[in-house]
């Protein structure tokens, strides 16, 4: 049952921020800012050939590997159960992983990823949807894991 929450969930995701990429790339010319919220965020249209930073740049390879590496491990855990994570975890996991995939599917289809969405009150780098859920669950589950599940961190049910 778990495994098709997932599954909904990232898929879900992916959707969004294929849907989101393709109206940015259907509507907003390269490098042009459309105003959102003044002083709070714009739209411009980037494409990123790397990781946050555009660190990594053409290191195409090691997205992938490391997407693999990802899927690998939540599907041992799937099927082992060994860290004993809980509904809201999974939930999370499918939300860094929907976001990963919605990005893996910009670099295998174009070599680039899709970025739009740029903050107005600090220096960031643009950022796209995907990247939001990947950011906001995964800190959801180290927070969650730190105070919540406190049976994740114990040494006698990982043997």
């Amino acid at each position: 049952m778990m495994t098709l929450w997932m599954a909904l969930i990232a898929g879900g995701i992916v959707a969004l921020d294929q849907w989101s990429k393709y109206l940015t790339v259907a509507n907003i010319g390269m490098y042009e800012r459309v105003p959102v919220l003044d002083g709070v965020f714009h739209l411009t249209l980037l494409h990123n050939p790397g990781a946050a930073f555009s660190t990594f740049e053409g290191a195409q390879w090691l997205f992938a590997l490391i997407f693999v590496v990802l899927t690998a491990a939540i599907v041992y855990e799937l099927k082992h159960q060994k860290l004993g994570l809980k509904p809201f975890e999974w939930m999370m996991i499918a939300g860094v992983y929907g976001g990963g995939l919605g990005n893996m599917i910009d670099r295998v289809r174009m070599g680039y990823v899709v970025d739009m969405i740029a903050v107005d009150f600090m220096e960031f780098p643009v950022f796209n949807v995907a990247d939001c859920f990947i950011t906001v669950c995964g800190i959801a589950l180290v927070v969650h894991l730190m105070f919540c599940n406190k049976d994740f961190w114990k040494d006698e049910k990982k043997k």
